[in-house]
């Protein structure tokens, strides 16, 4: 009986070892589950900080640059768009040619001579378009030299995008090109107007 009553209270102190042991696995376990929770939480908290620091650098590191950098990259936009309508004319430009023809044919009188008439109604209308066109490609120039001269202006220097110093360094190219046209054009470069026939005299009786 004594045999029996020692062999059970071995037993039931191996079964508490086991128990305390099990259980001090299970708290390891729980902390080491703990100390891996943290240390994701703070790798996705120092993760989001980087991640927030490299935008506000591109930025310019506060809001108000952030809105100057969309601002620059639209006027680079804009000064691009200048610059084709005054490489390729423009609907403004269309229209005030065609009002200038009519009002050259207008102040022509049935009398007029031939190289009137080529003057009052082709030239005037062609250098009114060269004009437009200038002036939209002009607008260009500006607009593209400032968006590129703009970080220049800034304290402390911050660069610029680079889509956006390609796009105004394009729209500049753009406008020298319509600029040269345009100049062209008005000045009766490229093409001469043409000249009325010289009539033969009359022959005398």
């Amino acid at each position: 009986m004594n045999a029996t009553t020692k062999t059970d209270t071995t037993d039931d102190s191996a079964a508490k070892v086991q128990d305390a042991e099990a259980d001090e696995a299970a708290a390891e376990a729980t902390a080491e589950d703990t100390d891996t929770d943290i240390d994701a939480d703070d790798a996705t908290a120092e993760a989001a900080a980087e991640e927030e620091a490299a935008e506000a650098e591109l930025a310019g590191g506060s809001p108000a640059a952030a809105r100057s950098g969309i601002g620059t990259g639209a006027a680079a936009v804009v000064a691009a768009a200048l610059g084709f309508v005054g490489l390729s004319g423009s609907w403004m430009g269309k229209v005030l040619s065609e009002r200038e023809t009519l009002t050259g044919q207008l102040k022509l009188s049935q009398s007029a001579s031939a190289s009137q008439q080529i003057h009052e109604v082709y030239a005037d209308s062609w250098h009114t378009t060269a004009l437009v066109n200038g002036v939209f490609a002009l607008l260009a120039l500006v607009v593209g030299a400032l968006v590129l001269a703009r970080p220049f202006f800034s304290s402390p220097v911050r660069p610029q995008a680079v889509w956006v110093r390609a796009v105004a360094w394009g729209a500049v190219g753009v406008a020298v090109i319509g600029l040269i046209v345009a100049v062209g054009m008005y000045f009766d470069l490229f093409a001469a107007l043409p000249t009325a026939p010289a009539t033969a005299p009359a022959p005398t009786q």
